[in-house]
C-alpha cells in the first residue's frame, strides 16, 4: 500500500519561510550572498503620468565595461523584494542560504542583467491597484523595457518570467509587441483567471478569494505581518526577520516610501468577486468584466508580437492547465509547454501515488537551468537552437515523462462508461427503461484543506488524503477492476441526466481510482454551476474541450425543479496510469466545502441521476491500453 503523502517542507520553520517567499515571487531575491559575486541597485523610474515605479537591477559585480549582457524582468504585485528585520540581517552575514533562494544572483550567474518590479500601487510603487493587470499596470512594462534597452549593460533582448501574479504579467507584456522582449516564460499563470481560478464553473471560490483579498490589502499597506497569513510565522518573529517591501536606495528614512503606500488605494476584491456570476459581469465600476486583463482576451496581440513562450503548469493547480492546453491549441506563437505533478510553482512532488517524501521532479535547480537554456536560445548570441514546439507531460501513477505535438495525444481513443444499478460503472449502456439514484447534497463534504484550489494561494504541497470515507457523503459508481492496465490521457466528459428539488446548484465531479484494498486516489475532477448549464453553438474565445459553456448572463438557464435535465461538461485535464486491479470511481457531489460557495445558499437539493436507456449518464474517458 502507498505510504501517505505529508507536508514535507513545514513552513514555520525557516527555510519554509523562504519557500513561502516563492509564493509572492520575492524573498528569493532578498538577500545577496557576497560569494555570487552580484550587486543590486533600488531605485524609481517615473512612468509618464507621475506614478513612480519602484525596481531592483541585479548586475554582476564584475562586470566589464562595455560587456553587454540580456535582462530577464520579473514584475509582481506581491512585493519585488524585502527590507531586512534584525533577524533577517544576522542571517546575511551569515552567508549560509542556498543559492537556489537567490533569485538575482542565480540569474546574474546565468549571465543575466534582472530587473524586478513592484507594478503600480503595490510594494515600494506608488499609484492605485484597481483590478489585476489592468491596462496601465502593462503598459509602465513597456517603459521599464525602453529603460532597460537604453542602460549601456543592455544587449537589447529582454525575456520575462513569473510564477502565478507574475506569470501574467510575463505573458501580458507579450501583447505590447515591444521589438525587444524576444520570449517570456508564464509559470502557473491563469490565461482566463474567471474560468480557472475565481469562478471555475461558475462556482465562486470563496475561500481563495477572501483569503487572497485579505493578503493584498495588507501587503499594499506594507504590513509584514501579511506574510503570517502563508506561513503560520507568528507575527512578531516575521518582524524580527522583514520590516516590509525593500525602500529604494536614496530612501534611507522610508519617506519616499511611506509617501508611496499612503497612496495605495485598492478594491475590496472579495467583495466584488461576490456580485460576480456571468462572463459579461462588470467587475467593480471599472466598466470591464474580470476577464478582460486575462491573456486569453489579449490572444490577438500576443499572437502577433511571435514572442515564444514557455509555460509550465500542474496537473493538480486549480484549473491552470485548462488555460495552458487553450493556449497551446489556439495561438501560433512558438510554444513549449511542460505538465508536471507538482505544487503552484513547483516547489512540491503531488503525484498522489507516490510515496511520501518525493523531490519535486525535476528538481527545482534543474527547472532553474532548464529556465536559462530556454531564454539563452532566444537572448543570447550564439546559443543553443531554439527547443522544439510541443507539449512535454508527466503521467501520474507511472512517473514517466512523455513529449507531443498534438493534444490529445495521438492513439488514445474515448471510452464511454455508464452509471448503472447498486453503484455500479459499465462498459454497456442499461438496457431498462427505468432506473434512478437519489442523493441529498451534503454540505460537508470537502476535498480537504491541501487540495488544488489551496495550493495556488501559498504553494503550499498538493495532499489529497484517501477519498474511501469522504466518498461515503456522495453519490458514487465504480467499475470492475481493470483486467490489465489503462492509461487515461486527455479532458474526461461527463454527461448527467438528472432532476433536482432547486432551481439552482453546483455539481463537483470527481475521477478516482480504488485499489484493490480500498483506498481511494484522487485524480482530478469538474464543476458547473447548474445556472451555466446551457451549451453554446458561438465560437469560444480559445480552444475548450467537450460542451461549450459561455457563462454568460443572456445563456442563464435555471433548473425546472423536478425534470429531468441534461448536464454536460468536461472534467480537467489529466494524465493518470490506472494500474491492473484497480478500479475507475465517478463520485458526484452538490457542494465542496474546502473552499466555495454553495448553491443554493438556502435549502437543500435532492438529486435523481439517471440511468436508464432513456436517460443514460455516463463519463467518456480518453483512453489506451497499457501492457
Amino acid at each position: 500500500m502507498t505510504t501517505p503523502r505529508k507536508n514535507r517542507f513545514p513552513l514555520g520553520k525557516l527555510a519554509g519561510l523562504l519557500v513561502l517567499g516563492l509564493c509572492t515571487c520575492a524573498l528569493a531575491a532578498f538577500i545577496a550572498l557576497s560569494q555570487n559575486a552580484a550587486q543590486r541597485q533600488s531605485l524609481y523610474l517615473a512612468m509618464p503620468d507621475g506614478v513612480k515605479i519602484a525596481i531592483d537591477v541585479w548586475l554582476p559585480s564584475n562586470l566589464e565595461p562595455g560587456q553587454k549582457l540580456p535582462a530577464m524582468l520579473r514584475s509582481t504585485g506581491y512585493w519585488r523584494s524585502y527590507q531586512l528585520g534584525p533577524l533577517g540581517q544576522a542571517i546575511e552575514k551569515l552567508g549560509t542560504m542556498p543559492e537556489e533562494m537567490n533569485e538575482g544572483p542565480r540569474w546574474t550567474k546565468a549571465g543575466y542583467a534582472l530587473v524586478t518590479v513592484d507594478v503600480r500601487g503595490t510594494g515600494a510603487s506608488s499609484g492605485q491597484w484597481d483590478i489585476p493587470w489592468s491596462e496601465q499596470e502593462i503598459a509602465d512594462l513597456g517603459v521599464v523595457v525602453d529603460w532597460i534597452i537604453a542602460q549601456p549593460w543592455s544587449n537589447g533582448k529582454v525575456g520575462a518570467y513569473g510564477v502565478s501574479y507574475d506569470g501574467n504579467t510575463a505573458e501580458l507584456l507579450a501583447s505590447l509587441n515591444h521589438p525587444a522582449v524576444k520570449a517570456v516564460a508564464p509559470q502557473y499563470d491563469d490565461f482566463d483567471l474567471q474560468a480557472h481560478l475565481v469562478l471555475p464553473g461558475g462556482v465562486l471560490n470563496r475561500g481563495f478569494m477572501q483569503t487572497w483579498n485579505e493578503f493584498h490589502h495588507r501587503l499594499g499597506a506594507n504590513d509584514v505581518c501579511a506574510l503570517s497569513l502563508a506561513s503560520g510565522v507568528d507575527c512578531e518573529k516575521m518582524k524580527a526577520m522583514l520590516q516590509g517591501v525593500r525602500r529604494v536606495d536614496d530612501d534611507p528614512d522610508g519617506t519616499q516610501l511611506a509617501a508611496a503606500v499612503a497612496s495605495h488605494a485598492s478594491p475590496d476584491v472579495f467583495e466584488i468577486s461576490q456580485r460576480i456570476q456571468y462572463r459579461d459581469d462588470p467587475y467593480g465600476d471599472l466598466g470591464i468584466t474580470l476577464g478582460a486583463t486575462s491573456p486569453y482576451n489579449h490572444k490577438q496581440e500576443i499572437e502577433a508580437s511571435g514572442v515564444a513562450l514557455y509555460v509550465w503548469v500542474s496537473w493538480l493547480d486549480s484549473a491552470m492547465l485548462e488555460g495552458a492546453l487553450g493556449r497551446y491549441l489556439t495561438l501560433s506563437n512558438p510554444q513549449t509547454l511542460v505538465i508536471g505533478p507538482w505544487s503552484h510553482s513547483g516547489n512540491h512532488h503531488a503525484d498522489p501515488f507516490l510515496p511520501a517524501d518525493q523531490v519535486p521532479d525535476p528538481s527545482t535547480q534543474e527547472q532553474f537551468n532548464m529556465l536559462v537554456a530556454f531564454f539563452d536560445a532566444y537572448l543570447k548570441d550564439g546559443a543553443a537552437p531554439p527547443p522544439q514546439p510541443g507539449i512535454t507531460y508527466y503521467t501520474l501513477g507511472e512517473g514517466a515523462w512523455k513529449t507531443t505535438q498534438a493534444w490529445p495525444p495521438a492513439d488514445f481513443s474515448s471510452q464511454r462508461w455508464y452509471f448503472g444499478p447498486g453503484g455500479a460503472l459499465l462498459p454497456e449502456m442499461p438496457s431498462s427503461e427505468s432506473g434512478a439514484d437519489a442523493y441529498t447534497v451534503d454540505w460537508t463534504a470537502t476535498t480537504g484543506g491541501t487540495n488544488r484550489w489551496n495550493t495556488s494561494l501559498f504553494m503550499e504541497d498538493v495532499i489529497y488524503p484517501d477519498r474511501a470515507e469522504e466518498d461515503r457523503k456522495l453519490l458514487t459508481y465504480t467499475s470492475a477492476p481493470m483486467p490489465t492496465a489503462v492509461e487515461i490521457t486527455g479532458s474526461p466528459i461527463i454527461t448527467l441526466y438528472l432532476a433536482s428539488t432547486a432551481e439552482d446548484g453546483a455539481f463537483h465531479v470527481y475521477l478516482e481510482d480504488v485499489a484493490p484494498d480500498g483506498r481511494v486516489t484522487y485524480i482530478t475532477e469538474g464543476i458547473l454551476r447548474a445556472i451555466h448549464r446551457k451549451t453554446s453553438a458561438a465560437q469560444p474565445p480559445y480552444a475548450q474541450p467537450g460542451p461549450y459553456h459561455s457563462f454568460a448572463r443572456a445563456d442563464a438557464m435555471p433548473l425546472a425543479p423536478g425534470e429531468i435535465t441534461e448536464i454536460s461538461f468536461n472534467l480537467y485535464a489529466t494524465s493518470v496510469l490506472i494500474s491492473q486491479g484497480h478500479a475507475i470511481r465517478i463520485a458526484i457531489a452538490g457542494h465542496d466545502a474546502s473552499m466555495f460557495a454553495r448553491y443554493p445558499a438556502q435549502g437543500t437539493p435532492q438529486l435523481s441521476v439517471q440511468r436508464n436507456r432513456l436517460h443514460a449518464s455516463w463519463i467518456d474517458l480518453p483512453v489506451m491500453p497499457r501492457p
